[in-house]
């Protein structure tokens, strides 16, 4: 079964030099534990593929029900110096609630 992120979780997004901060933050503790299983570096790196160049780590935080995860060397070198539209990476919350997941029902 197929499920958007967006109906499980609500994200926010920043940047801290040139990696972005994705905050996967669920609605409930159903929605944490999907995002627990199948929110994955993996899924997120092909996620943002042609964007993150560098490695992505995540971060559980149970008590608030939710997931950090870094892209490094996503913002073209950071806030001050990128040319990229989106040099803080504040779109890619957005774009990460975008996500399609595949779960077993």
């Amino acid at each position: 079964m197929k499920i958007k992120l967006r109906d499980i979780a609500h994200a926010r997004s920043g940047d801290k030099g040139d990696a972005a901060n994705v905050g996967v933050i669920a609605y409930d503790e159903k929605g944490y534990e999907i995002i627990k299983k199948y929110l994955t570096v993996e899924r997120v790196k092909k996620h943002f593929e042609g964007i993150c160049f560098g490695e992505v780590e995540r971060f559980e935080l149970p008590n608030i029900k939710a997931l950090n995860f870094l892209l490094h060397n996503t913002l073209g070198g950071g806030g001050t110096i990128s040319l990229k539209h989106d040099a803080q990476g504040k779109t890619l919350g957005a774009a990460m609630l975008r996500m399609e997941l595949e779960i077993d029902e």
